[in-house]
C-alpha cells in the first residue's frame, strides 16, 4: 500500500463512516479496485476508524464536555445516558474479543461477502423509510439492541451508522436523538480496539506486515478531514429522513459487486 492508495482509502473512509453506506465495504472494495495486497488491512482499517472517532469528538465536543461536566456532578440523566452508551459497547466488545482470527479474516478481499451485505444495509435503511416518525429516548433495552446491530457491523458491507440509526429509529428513538447516539456510542469499542491495535503495533512493529507508519499517517489525516464533513453532513440527512437514497445505493453498488465476482 503506497501513501497515494492511503490517501484515496483515507477519504473513502472519512465519507462512508458516517454516511450509511458502510467503511469498511468500501475499504474493501477501495483496496480491491486498486490492487492494494496489504497484509495487515485490519490494522490500516482500525487506524482509519480512530480519525473518524476523532472527527465525531471535534464534532459532537460541546456534547461530550457537557456529558462529562454532568457526570462529575452525578445528574441522574447523564449517568443513565453514559450507562446507556457503555451498555451499547457490550456486544461488539464481547464479539471483536472472542472471535478477534475470524473476524480478520473478513478483511482480506472478501468481496462477494460485501455486496450481500450491502443487500442487507440497503433493506435496513428502506424499512426506515416506512416507520412512522417518533419521539422516543435512549432506553437501556433499546441501547442494547442498537449494540447488538453495531455488532453486526463488523462484517464489512454492514454499514454502522447505517444499521445503528435504523435500528434505533425503528425502535422509535427521535431523529436526532438516533444520529447523536449513533455517533457517540462508537467511540468506546473503536478507540478501545485503536489502542490495542497501538499498543501490538509499538510491540512488534513488523506486525504492521507491508503497512508503514507515513502510509498510515496518510490514511489518518485524509479520513479525520473528510470524516468532519460527512458527520455533520449526516446529522442534516438523518433530521430531513433522506435515508431511503442511501438504501437505493446500496442495493445498485451491492448487486453490481456481486455480478462483476461471480
Amino acid at each position: 500500500m503506497t501513501p497515494v492508495d492511503a490517501i484515496i482509502l483515507g477519504i473513502v473512509q472519512g465519507l462512508t463512516e458516517f454516511l450509511p453506506i458502510s467503511s469498511s465495504g468500501h475499504i474493501e472494495l477501495g483496496s480491491a479496485l486498486l490492487n492494494v495486497q496489504s497484509t495487515n488491512s485490519l490494522l490500516f482499517s482500525v487506524v482509519v476508524h480512530a480519525a473518524t472517532s476523532l472527527s465525531t469528538i471535534v464534532v459532537f465536543r460541546k456534547d461530550l464536555i457537557q456529558l462529562i461536566s454532568e457526570l462529575f456532578q452525578l445528574k441522574k440523566e447523564a449517568v443513565y445516558y453514559s450507562g446507556a452508551l457503555i451498555l451499547s459497547a457490550v456486544p461488539v466488545g464481547i464479539i471483536g474479543l472472542t472471535y478477534e482470527k475470524e473476524i480478520e479474516s473478513f478483511f482480506s478481499g472478501q468481496v462477494l461477502l460485501v455486496g450481500f451485505m450491502l443487500l442487507v444495509t440497503g433493506l435496513l435503511l428502506a424499512l426506515t423509510y416506512y416507520s412512522r416518525p417518533r419521539e422516543g429516548k435512549v432506553t437501556l433495552g433499546r441501547a442494547l439492541l442498537i449494540g447488538l446491530s453495531q455488532a453486526l457491523a463488523i462484517l464489512p458491507g454492514i454499514s454502522r451508522s447505517g444499521a445503528t440509526i435504523s435500528t434505533a429509529l425503528l425502535l422509535g428513538v427521535d431523529k436526532e436523538q438516533a444520529a447523536r447516539f449513533s455517533f457517540l456510542m462508537v467511540l468506546i469499542p473503536i478507540l478501545g480496539g485503536s489502542a490495542l491495535k497501538l499498543l501490538d503495533f509499538l510491540g512488534d512493529p513488523s506486525s504492521s506486515g507491508d503497512t508503514s507508519v507515513w502510509t498510515l499517517t496518510f490514511g489518518f489525516l485524509a479520513a479525520f478531514i473528510t470524516g468532519l464533513v460527512a458527520c455533520k453532513w449526516m446529522i442534516s440527512i438523518v433530521k430531513k429522513g433522506k435515508l431511503i437514497y442511501f438504501a437505493f445505493y446500496c442495493f445498485i453498488v451491492g448487486s453490481i459487486t456481486i455480478l462483476l465476482t461471480i
